[in-house]
């Protein structure tokens, strides 16, 4: 939580001057600077400029499969090989799909309000009332799917490790409306967090009082990371298997910000038969999924070392942004009490917290200055963040001069917001 320092009449008064003329200044640059998406920048993309030359002429997969017919729901096996062991599937139980991971997120509630799961008792839809639970600070875009379906949503506290696992194992146990959790367990959106073994163990093992509970797993970093030491987390379909709830977790990935972020394939893992269910309903929806892009991903990327290898190649480009919006956030807000903010060890965002009532006057006046953020309360349900607290940065899109830019210019917004609150406290 942010330490909110008090500084003395006079010197409060000269801060805010200062603070009033730097912003003008801002304004008067007249900057158009966007940092409301994690989108991959050209240079990222254009790593992966092969993909587009590819596969050259080649229309056979490993097996003999034609790529370019109909046919493969399951997708391409030497593909579903070499993202096991980054998604931690078993390769007969991963589907490679559509370019979408978000797409298959929303499948899997849209057969699951038509459809019966496994396990279920009935549809989603025959139900009085169905509700997930949400990590706050979480991804806009889980929640809007929600919102699209008129699923309840009940926030959940994030901690260091993970979701507040007292809260979810009071809540699933009480409630046979809940129906499933969001969960982004490496370098979570938007603060980076880890999940710990034990947070896996405990959504594995808890008792829930609905019988078809799902954890949509979006394993969307699994293979991004921004220092020499990777993070880890344990395998959540065996510890689920192990705890006799085999059919708990879907587990959701892509390479949509490892190759091209519009032309990647997406992943599905879960139990025998939670796939075999997807694939009953994707039989209705699909002929099979685009193979000859998967052949191309096969063909450029090799192995699972291959894909290592293309990230360490995205790190190079990410880490600077990183860093860049690390040390300009210290320089410019350190010691103040204004503000405190993530460093994450992987990942998209960078999450600034600034005083409680402050985000939206922040991100306010930044846009006045040319500055796009990430609308403040879009990392809660329903866009309302309950403090106003909450921004996030989205360093990746950019140039470095650009960054270098908007993060200065962000931190007068926070410096300019913060003491006019704390001025009107004064008085």
């Amino acid at each position: 939580m942010t330490t909110e320092l008090s500084p003395d009449a006079p010197a409060l008064g000269g801060l805010l001057e200062q603070a009033r003329k730097d912003y003008d200044d801002l304004v008067a640059r007249g900057l158009s600077l966007d940092l409301t998406r994690g989108k991959p920048a050209p240079e990222q993309l254009d790593l992966a400029e092969e993909l587009l030359s590819l596969p050259g002429g080649r229309h056979t997969a490993a097996d003999g499969t034609d790529v370019r017919n109909y046919g493969g729901l399951q997708g391409l096996p030497e593909l579903r090989e070499i993202f096991a062991e980054l998604l931690q599937v078993p390769a007969d139980r991963l589907l490679a799909l559509g370019n979408s991971s978000l797409e298959l997120m929303h499948d899997c509630i849209v057969h699951a309000l038509l459809g019966v799961l496994p396990g279920a008792e009935s549809r989603w839809a025959d139900q009085e009332r169905i509700a997930f639970l949400c990590p706050v600070p979480g991804y806009d875009r889980h929640f809007g799917l929600c919102e699209r379906f008129g699923i309840d949503m009940i926030p959940v506290p994030m901690t260091a490790d993970g979701p507040d696992m007292d809260e979810v194992e009071r809540l699933v146990a009480e409630d046979p409306a809940v129906k499933g959790i969001w969960c982004v367990p490496k370098y979570s959106n938007p603060d980076g967090v880890v999940y710990s073994d034990e947070t896996v163990a405990r959504l594995a093992a808890m008792p829930t009082a609905a019988p078809d509970f799902r954890i949509f797993w979006d394993n969307a970093y699994a293979a991004h990371h921004l220092t020499d030491e990777p993070a880890e987390i344990a395998d959540l379909l065996a510890a689920c298997a192990a705890a006799g709830h085999e059919d708990r977790a879907f587990v959701f990935g892509s390479t949509s910000k490892i190759t091209a972020a519009g032309a990647g394939v997406a992943f599905f893992g879960s139990s025998p038969a939670n796939v075999k269910w997807l694939l009953a309903n994707n039989q209705k929806r699909s002929i099979g999924p685009d193979k000859v892009n998967q052949l191309r991903h096969v063909m450029f990327l090799k192995d699972a070392d291959g894909v290592r290898a293309h990230m360490e190649r995205q790190r190079a480009l990410l880490q600077p942004k990183f860093e860049t919006v690390a040390r300009i956030l210290e320089a410019e807000l350190g010691g103040t009490g204004l503000a405190t903010w993530t460093s994450p060890r992987g990942g998209y965002f960078v999450t600034l917290t600034v005083p409680d009532g402050c985000a939206k006057e922040v991100v306010r006046r930044a846009a006045e200055a040319g500055i796009v953020l990430t609308p403040a309360g879009a990392t809660h349900p329903h866009g309302d963040d309950p403090r106003d607290a909450v921004i996030r940065v989205a360093p990746s899109y950019p140039g470095l001069p650009e960054l270098d830019q908007a993060i200065k210019g962000l931190t007068v917004c926070v410096r300019l917001v913060g003491y006019e609150k704390q001025a009107r406290a004064a008085r």
